[in-house]
C-alpha cells in the first residue's frame, strides 16, 4: 500500500456516510478515482461509480456499498434531551456511555449517550439486558429545546460515532465503517492497477459504490438497472467466526487472515463462482467458502434479479465485531481481495459467456 492509498483509505474511513446521507463519502471516493477513470458520475440518490473503458462495451461491475449504520434524531424533549431512532443496524447494546456526532444545520453538534452510572441503576449486580432504542437519551449540552435547536439540530439529523481508525499488531485494521467502507477502498484500489496495465481490458470495467445497502440494497437496484451490467461481482464484508463465543454449527467457519470467502448457493451464479474458483487457484490466493441456502442479506440479492438477470456473485472479506466501533480486517484478506477482483477482470475474454446451457 502506497502513501496515497493509505491516505485515500483513511479519509475514506473516517468520513461520515450514514444511509441516507452518503455524499461526503462519495465525494471523497469519486475524487481519488477521477484521475485513473474513463468517466466518474452519480446517480439521483448518489450511488457513484467509475469507468474505465475496455476493448468492448460488454461490462463487468464491481460492487461495493458505501453508507455506514448510525442514528437518527427521532425526539427532541422539552428539557433538552434527545431521544434516537436507528440507521440500519445499529446495536444499542453498545451504545450507552458513547459520544456521537450529529450533523446538523449549522455543522457537526457533539453529544453522548447517556449511561445512569452502576451505582444507581436498580437491576445493578442482577441481569441487565440490552436497552431498546427508546431508552436511549442523548445529551447535547442543551437545557431545553430551544436551546437544541440553537445548536443547528432537529428531528430527522443524522449521527455517528466518532471512533477513528488504527493499524495495530500483526497488520489489522480496525475502527468503524470497515462495512464497508473498506469495499469502496478495494474496487478503487482494483481499478487503479487495471488503469495502469499496458493493454487495456477485454471488457468496461464499472467500480459501483451503492447507497442504502444497509436498510434494503436500493441503490444497488437503481444503478444496476441503469447500467445492465453482463455479470457482477459484489464484494462486501462477512462474519469471521473465529473468536471467543460464536458456534461454527451454526454461523460456518470463517477465519481472519485466511483469505476471501466466497458464497455458493442462490443469487451466486455457478459460472461466475467457477471463474473466481480459477482466478484464486492460478494466483494462488488462499480462498474460504460459504454457504447461502436463501440470501446473503447483501447488494448480491438486489443486483442478480435485475432486468433478465445478471450473472452475480459474492466475495466477501472476514470482519470480527460487525456493526461496532472495532470492527477487525487483516490487511492480507484485503490485498487477497484486491488480487482476486483484479485477476477476475483481467481474465475476461471476447469468447466468455455466463449464462447456463442446456
Amino acid at each position: 500500500m502506497t502513501k496515497d492509498d493509505r491516505e485515500f483509505l483513511f479519509q475514506l474511513l473516517k468520513t461520515p456516510s450514514p444511509t441516507g446521507f452518503e455524499m461526503p463519502g462519495q465525494r471523497v471516493w469519486a475524487d481519488h478515482l477521477k484521475p485513473h477513470a474513463t468517466e466518474v458520475a452519480c446517480d439521483a440518490y448518489g450511488s457513484t461509480w467509475a469507468k474505465l473503458a475496455g476493448k468492448s462495451d460488454r461490462t463487468v461491475m464491481l460492487a461495493a456499498h458505501a453508507d455506514e449504520i448510525g442514528y437518527m434524531i427521532k425526539v427532541i424533549q422539552p428539557d433538552g434531551f434527545l431521544r434516537l431512532e436507528r440507521i440500519g443496524g445499529s446495536d444499542v447494546a453498545t451504545a450507552r456511555g458513547r459520544r456521537l456526532t450529529f450533523f446538523g444545520d449549522k455543522g457537526e453538534v457533539t453529544g453522548i449517550i447517556g449511561n445512569t452510572a452502576i451505582h444507581l441503576r436498580r437491576d445493578n449486580g442482577g441481569d441487565e439486558k440490552a436497552p431498546y432504542i427508546q431508552d436511549l437519551w442523548v445529551d447535547v449540552g442543551a437545557s431545553n429545546a430551544k436551546e437544541v435547536a440553537d445548536l443547528g439540530l432537529r428531528v430527522g439529523h443524522p449521527g455517528v460515532y466518532p471512533d477513528g481508525h488504527e493499524e495495530i499488531q500483526n497488520r489489522r485494521l480496525i475502527g468503524r465503517a470497515l462495512d464497508n467502507r473498506i469495499g469502496g477502498f478495494i474496487i478503487a484500489q482494483v481499478l487503479k492497477r487495471i488503469a495502469k496495465e499496458k493493454k487495456k481490458p477485454e471488457f468496461t470495467l464499472l467500480c459501483m459504490n451503492t447507497v442504502q445497502e444497509e436498510i434494503g440494497g436500493y441503490g444497488a437496484m437503481m444503478a444496476t438497472y441503469r447500467h445492465n451490467p453482463e455479470l457482477c461481482v459484489c464484494l462486501d464484508v462477512t462474519h469471521a467466526t473465529d473468536t471467543p463465543g460464536i458456534d461454527t454449527a451454526k454461523h460456518g467457519a470463517t477465519k481472519l487472515g485466511q483469505g476471501p470467502a466466497l458464497t455458493h448457493g442462490t443469487s451466486n451464479h455457478p459460472l461466475v463462482v467457477k471463474r473466481l474458483i480459477q482466478v484464486g487457484e492460478k494466483a494462488k490466493i488462499p480462498l474460504q467458502h460459504e454457504a447461502s441456502s436463501r440470501t446473503t442479506g447483501t447488494d448480491t440479492d438486489k443486483i442478480f434479479p435485475i432486468r433478465e438477470g445478471v450473472p452475480s456473485a459474492l466475495v466477501s472479506l472476514p470482519l470480527r465485531c460487525m456493526h461496532s466501533v472495532v470492527e477487525t480486517v487483516h490487511l492480507d484478506d484485503v490485498d487477497h481481495v484486491i488480487e482476486l477482483l483484479t485477476g477476475l477482470v483481467l481474465s475476461l475474454s471476447a469468447k466468455d459467456g455466463f449464462h447456463q446451457a442446456l
